[in-house]
């Protein structure tokens, strides 16, 4: 009796132990193929791209020899080790009758471009900052040839040419002149936009950017009205700003130049 009772007894456990293990083995199974939670994420890692490369710039100084000898800055993109990178564009940038190549240094915009990349290049126009004046800029003839000899000299091929103000005595004949070379023009409220025909305008096929304050009801509501006649433009109009329209919101241009830069490429 007892041999039966020992018997029944074993056989109740094997029983048991059977059931317990048919509902344990999918959990079983399952917990052996889930990778932990150290392997998702190594393998999160493996697959994410690596980080772009960090962009430095440095800026540099220089004078063009020539008459006039023409004064400029220039900030190129390098990387960490301090070689310079191949820039995506080269920027000409001008200035406006109260400023020069420093206000560019000044405002952030030199350092901007050539950490996104492009080399920046600002001259000071003759008779401003450390450029000296000369009487041999007396057409438009001559203000086209100064630019082109700071191009050339300078190794620019197709610039996107920024031009503020009184600085579209030299940019704008130059353009009507030279469109093939330019990547881009950025008018900001220039000058001398009133010289030219709607024709002459309609057979510029340069993305233009033109730019200009909301406030600046003179010079920059009456640029925009001529400018709007080139074929390939877009308007930025800055609200709350002036006639120097940059200075007053320098992040909403700076985001509206880089914006216009990324469509050139």
């Amino acid at each position: 009796m007892n041999f039966l009772r020992n018997r029944l007894v074993i056989l109740g456990l094997v029983l048991s132990a059977t059931i317990l293990l048919y509902l344990l083995l999918p959990s079983i199974r399952h917990g052996g193929m889930e990778p932990s939670l150290d392997v998702k994420k190594m393998a999160l890692a493996a697959a994410s791209p690596p980080p772009a490369p960090t962009i430095n710039m440095t800026i540099r100084t220089g004078q063009l020899p020539g008459d006039p000898p023409l004064f400029f800055r220039e900030a190129l993109p390098i990387d960490a080790s301090g070689r310079q990178i191949l820039p995506r564009l080269q920027v000409v940038l001008l200035h406006g009758q109260a400023f020069s190549s420093k206000t560019w240094e000044e405002l952030g915009t030199l350092a901007l471009l050539a950490t996104n990349g492009f080399q920046a290049l600002a001259m000071d126009l003759p008779g401003f900052g450390n450029s000296p004046d000369s009487d041999a800029l007396k057409s438009d003839q001559n203000r086209v040839d100064l630019l082109q000899r700071f191009m050339e000299s300078l190794g620019v091929r197709t610039a996107v040419l920024l031009s503020p103000s009184m600085s579209g005595h030299y940019s704008l004949p130059f353009l009507f002149k030279h469109s093939t070379q330019l990547h881009g023009y950025i008018p900001i409220a220039p000058v001398g936009t009133r010289n030219y025909t709607p024709q002459q305008y309609q057979n510029i096929q340069t993305p233009t950017l033109i730019v200009y304050g909301a406030l600046d009801t003179n010079l920059g509501a009456q640029s925009h009205k001529n400018l709007m006649q080139l074929p390939r433009h877009t308007v930025v109009k800055l609200e709350g700003a002036r006639h120097a329209c940059y200075m007053d919101k320098p992040t909403e241009f700076h985001q509206a130049l880089l914006d216009f830069l990324s469509k050139l490429q």
